[in-house]
């Protein structure tokens, strides 16, 4: 097969969010609440094992009032806000404000991190002749983290689960993206972090990479093997 297009995940993949701790924190300020550093650790990992964190752990445990949003959350930005608010929601916070401070600071671009190999990859594949796309389950326009970052210059495309109605493993996703390419799904490789999510394109007959979803700093090449893929 030659590879003529890219699709990438978001989260996990070319970019990696940042730890509770500082999302709760930037939300606290915005509020203009006062945490102890001790006690703004534990509430973070209260979120955090709730699920509360868009890109971030996946909930222990969802509760049942949330299970239909939980299982829909990619399909629209309403359903995205009320899923993820409603799990920040199972931790008591010290004002209502914070729970829409929590979800409006993940929006931001200083929220995320490029892994650092990501701009190379994207570059060079561009200089290559080959086309990229994002491809994410997402209820949110992720293009200013991109821009922020200095990646968009490098995407040519972009298919978003909320601006689709659809989320992967879906092959009308991927689909999209690649009729987006103008390329068939056979001339094309994804690249996710999540086997179930991301291996959805191989129903279409796309060619499937997987990476590590680690810290930034534990995963400083795992995007170079992509480009001996495409040749």
């Amino acid at each position: 097969m030659t590879v003529k297009g890219v699709l990438f995940d978001f989260s996990g993949t070319l970019f990696r969010v940042e730890s509770a701790v500082s999302w709760l924190t930037a939300a606290l300020e915005r509020t203009g609440v006062r945490m102890g550093e001790a006690e703004a650790a534990g509430t973070a990992r209260r979120l955090e094992e709730a699920g509360a964190l868009p890109g971030g752990a996946q909930p222990r445990c969802v509760p049942p009032h949330l299970t239909g949003a939980w299982a829909a959350r990619d399909r629209s930005a309403e359903e995205h806000r009320a899923a993820y608010t409603g799990l920040a929601r199972e931790v008591p916070l010290p004002r209502p404000g914070i729970y829409d401070a929590l979800y409006e600071r993940h929006m931001e671009p200083a929220a995320w991190r490029p892994y650092a190999d990501a701009a190379g990859v994207l570059g060079e594949l561009r200089q290559h002749g080959v086309r990229t796309a994002v491809v994410s389950n997402v209820g949110w326009d992720l293009r200013p983290v991109f821009q922020a970052h200095g990646l968009g210059a490098w995407v040519d495309a972009y298919a978003l689960s909320f601006e689709h109605g659809v989320q992967k493993p879906d092959p009308r996703l991927f689909l999209a993206a690649c009729q987006e390419l103008g390329l068939a799904p056979g001339e094309v490789l994804m690249v996710g972090d999540d086997r179930r999510a991301d291996g959805g394109a191989a129903a279409l007959g796309c060619a499937v990479h997987l990476v590590d979803h680690l810290p930034v700093e534990e995963r400083p090449a795992g995007l170079r093997p992509v480009l001996g893929l495409v040749g």
